[in-house]
């Protein structure tokens, strides 16, 4: 694994703090487990640590996979030392959240809930993640003629991908 800095996100949980790294071959983030589940629960770092071994074996034992994508990386503890950590990238932890029984997991269940349906809708009916864009990029304030050179260059980029 190709590691960047490590990096703490407290904007997601209330101000709560959450370790992660950044993976640059894979493109993707790892998050402390126990950091999440300590969130979600509103309990102190012992207290998850404890709640997520007891789900570890209860995932395991419904045969779920959760557990066995978990990676083992060094994180900093408030110690300040470095200590190998449970970590999940960010869609082992999505399902995590999924995983964990509590009112604070509820938003981030329906976020979840809301996303797939979009995309199911999207799988049936291609026109509406093109709307989607639309409205997305005029959100950000770029313009209509910008926003259909941008819809040009990309089924340009599709059709050389393509051949």
């Amino acid at each position: 694994m190709n590691q960047s800095k490590l990096e703490i996100i407290s904007n997601l949980f209330e101000g709560k703090e959450i370790r992660n790294i950044w993976d640059k071959e894979k493109e993707d983030y790892y998050f402390s487990v126990v950091d999440v589940i300590g969130v979600l629960t509103d309990n102190e770092y012992n207290k998850a640590r404890n709640y997520w071994k007891w789900l570890k074996g209860k995932l395991n034992d419904e045969g779920s996979q959760l557990v066995k994508i978990t990676n083992q990386l060094k994180m900093k503890a408030k110690d300040g030392k470095y200590y190998k950590t449970d970590t999940l990238d960010t869609k082992g932890i999505l399902r995590l959240i999924e995983s964990v029984p509590s009112p604070k997991a509820e938003p981030f269940k329906l976020w979840l809930a809301n996303l797939g349906s979009e995309k199911i809708d999207e799988v049936f009916d291609p026109e509406i993640a093109i709307k989607r864009a639309i409205n997305y990029y005029r959100k950000k304030g770029y313009s209509d003629k910008w926003i259909e050179a941008k819809l040009k260059d990309i089924l340009k980029q599709n059709k050389l991908t393509d051949v």
